[in-house]
């Protein structure tokens, strides 16, 4: 059909340098982009039964040709595009979201959220927060099953919206897991301080970037080992945690019976309720690595879905109960709660119940565990952001050195970059933990939600488009429910989140420009990549009868 491309299982012999596709196991020696007729390809697109009719190699034959825009038609043709290996099973998909989420947001920040907003505000906030993430996984589920590719995002919204939209989600998805990468570094050494208070933080934060580097330099199959079993020693934790903690409320261990008084006297602490929302958000960050690990999945149409469901349920059900488990034993108003961050381990509110529970080391075991929590989301952003990047570099959206991997099927040099971003750990070591810290959260935080809009609004118009040009909703490998509910609730929580969460920093007396900024900073950074690839590119919205629904397929069918 295009002349000049041939598959070879190996053709060696004819000297051709040809490359391995990333997603399957043909061979591309060759594509003339000359021989790529756009109006041709937009007329099959939109017309599935001339597509089906004659046409069975259609989306072998336009495989990876996906990122439209106007530098270069269609998209820019890989000539030596990478292959990465589908090593990633189930069980190691629903580890690596737990593990990127389960972190210090729920083993230290939930103290401070319980303190802002009250047990029931924190509550609240957390529910309505779960049931967004509920909705955007929904979201993310039908698009993954349907089209499973590594570094999902800003493919699906480069495909299904304005390849400028994806390109500006591409990047801010980079940014947000590089700087987690920074900031769990930081995190980490403050840990360390808790036992060694003496040794200069910026030697920590070399050594578990070595770590962090090595655990993602091997193969995907052992970064899904270590995160296996990183994001095990977090899920059992949070179980005792529950356990113990209904044991203290009801006087079975301890001399104190708390029932619901102490959650009551704390209700919900008005405006609060907003700030807690960001909290949350920012806890929940880490669901959607399902999306970006479905093209290193051994079987993504079973494993996706699975992961997927069993993923949502047994986050909400963790952070839900550990919520309220602090609610019901801890005081909304005792200032430990609020000063539980990652510098003051020994009062985290899981230290707090666990001490009530008679347990005398629990400051060292939640320094243990919170350590462990730091190098296991530090281990998920640098495979999340090095996944993106790669994606990035195969659209031709980042410089092509981004493309080469080595033979275990590791995007190096990606891998590398986002590993150097993570030196800005070392800030901390020049201008103190806690404000370095802060200002990388809340970088962090923002582009977290960018990025779930970015899901929600993609979901949207691939379904619209999937209708369009003719095909049956019924016919999805995996059908996010309650559409177009489930999109809409995610982008306006989203949305809310994101203007609302800087609130006390505008009311604040005295008002702080530096507080300000650090709340919105991630929101002007998303709008100018976005308008400068739109200048430049002058990239429009895509027809949904001209979205392609087909490329990268054909593994699948």
């Amino acid at each position: 059909m295009f002349n000049g491309r041939r598959k070879n299982k190996r053709k060696d012999d004819q000297g051709s340098s040809s490359r391995s596709n990333p997603y399957n196991d043909e061979v591309i020696e060759e594509i003339d982009m000359n021989d790529i007729k756009l109006d041709s390809m937009r007329s099959r697109i939109s017309n599935p039964e001339k597509m089906n009719a004659g046409s069975s190699t259609f989306s072998e034959d336009i495989d990876r040709v996906y990122s439209r825009g106007q530098s270069g038609s269609i998209g820019d043709v890989i000539d030596d595009a990478p292959k990465l290996q589908r090593g990633l099973k189930a069980r190691h998909l629903t580890m690596i979201s737990l593990g990127g989420t389960i972190g210090t947001g729920l083993f230290l920040a939930s103290g401070a959220s319980v303190a802002n907003a009250g047990p029931g505000g924190a509550l609240i906030a957390y529910a309505l927060i779960g049931i967004m993430v509920f909705f955007m996984m929904e979201c993310l589920g039908e698009m993954a099953t349907y089209l499973p590719i590594s570094g999902s995002f800003n493919n699906y919204a480069g495909r299904f919206i304005d390849p400028a939209v994806g390109f500006a989600l591409g990047w801010n998805y980079w940014y947000n897991w590089a700087v987690t990468v920074a900031v769990e570094l930081t995190a980490g050494s403050m840990v360390m301080a808790y036992w060694l208070p003496h040794v200069p933080s910026y030697v920590w934060s070399i050594i578990f970037l070595v770590i962090i580097l090595a655990l993602n330099l091997f193969s995907v199959k052992g970064y899904g080992e270590a995160e296996y079993w990183f994001a095990l020693i977090k899920v059992l934790t949070v179980i005792v945690f529950i356990f113990l903690g209904i044991l203290v409320d009801t006087a079975v261990l301890g001399d104190t019976y708390y029932g619901v008084a102490t959650f009551n006297a704390g209700g919900v602490q008005g405006l609060g309720v907003l700030s807690t929302f960001l909290t949350a958000g920012f806890s929940f960050q880490g669901t959607e690595l399902i999306g970006v690990a479905a093209g290193e999945s051994e079987n993504p149409r079973k494993n996706v879905p699975k992961a997927i469901k069993q993923v949502f349920w047994r986050i909400v059900l963790f952070y839900i109960l550990s919520i309220l488990i602090i609610g019901l034993i801890i005081p909304y108003d005792d200032p430990q709660l609020l000063n539980s961050d990652v510098q003051n381990i020994s009062i985290s509110p899981f230290t707090l119940v666990f001490l009530k529970a008679g347990i005398a080391p629990a400051a060292h075991i939640m320094n243990a565990v919170i350590l462990t929590t730091v190098l296991s989301a530090g281990n998920s952003g640098l495979y999340a952001s090095s996944r993106t990047l790669l994606d990035l570099a195969i659209e031709g959206k980042a410089p092509k050195i981004f493309k080469r991997i080595t033979k275990n099927g590791i995007p190096i040099y990606c891998v590398l970059l986002t590993a150097a971003i993570g030196m800005l750990a070392f800030l901390t070591s020049l201008f103190g933990n806690g404000v370095v810290y802060s200002w990388l959260m809340n970088i962090s935080g923002v582009a977290g939600f960018i990025a779930w809009l970015g899901i929600a609004a993609s979901h949207w118009r691939f379904r619209r488009a999937y209708v369009a040009q003719g095909y049956k909703v019924e016919d999805l490998p995996f059908k996010a429910r309650l559409f177009p509910i489930g999109p809409i609730f995610a982008f306006g929580i989203c949305s809310f989140v994101i203007v609302g969460q800087g609130y006390d920093a505008w009311f604040a007396d005295p008002v702080s420009a530096s507080d300000i900024i650090a709340c919105y900073i991630g929101v002007p950074v998303f709008v100018i990549i976005y308008a400068g690839y739109k200048i430049v590119k002058k990239s429009k919205v895509i027809p949904l009868v001209e979205i392609d629904l087909i490329s990268g397929r054909e593994e699948f069918e």
